[in-house]
C-alpha cells in the first residue's frame, strides 16, 4: 500500500477534493464490477469447498455501508470542514471514525474468508481476477481510511 499522505494536498479544501476524486469516485466505479465478479464466482463454484461462501453478500454489505458513509461525508462532514469546522464538528468526526472501524472489520472478514485473497491452485481466471481486484480495492479503502483518520480528521479534533 502506498502511503496515503504522499500524494495528498496540504490545504484542507484541496485534500477533500483529492479524497473525493481519488477515493470516493474510484470506490464507486470499482465496487459494482467486483460485486458482479463475486456473484459469478460464487455461482459457478458453489460446490467447491474452497470457494468463499457469502463473499458476494459480505462485499454487497460493505458497499452499502461505504456508500452511506461517503454520502454523509459529502453532504454533512466535508461541507462543514470546508467552512472551517466549528464547535459542533467533533461528534460527526467521531461517527466517521467509528464507521471506519466498521470498514476495517469488514475488510478483515473478507480477507479471512478468502484466505487473505489467495486463490487455490485450481482457481479459474475469474476467481483469480476477483481476488486481485479485491486486493487492490481493499488496500485502496485502507489507504482512504488512513488518510482521513491520520491527516484530515485531526485538523478538526480538539485535544
Amino acid at each position: 500500500m502506498t502511503a496515503p499522505t504522499a500524494e495528498a494536498p496540504t490545504e484542507t479544501g484541496a485534500l477533500i477534493d483529492h479524497i473525493l476524486s481519488r477515493y470516493h469516485e474510484r470506490h464507486r466505479s470499482e465496487l459494482p464490477g467486483l460485486l458482479d465478479l463475486a456473484e459469478k464466482v460464487g455461482r459457478v463454484h458453489a460446490t467447491d469447498q474452497q470457494s468463499p461462501k457469502d463473499l458476494a453478500q459480505s462485499l454487497a454489505a460493505l458497499g452499502r455501508e461505504l456508500e452511506g458513509h461517503m454520502a454523509k461525508e459529502e453532504m454533512i462532514l466535508f461541507p462543514a470542514m470546508r467552512a472551517g469546522g466549528g464547535a459542533g464538528i467533533g461528534p460527526p468526526v467521531a461517527v466517521m471514525r467509528a464507521e471506519h472501524d466498521d470498514h476495517a472489520e469488514a475488510i478483515e472478514r473478507i480477507r479471512k474468508m478468502t484466505g487473505n485473497l489467495t486463490p487455490p491452485d485450481h482457481a479459474c481466471g475469474s476467481w483469480r481476477a476477483l481476488y486481485a481486484g479485491l486486493d487492490r480495492f481493499l488496500e485502496d479503502l485502507a489507504a482512504h481510511v488512513a488518510l482521513e483518520n491520520h491527516v484530515l480528521f485531526p485538523r478538526f479534533e480538539r485535544g
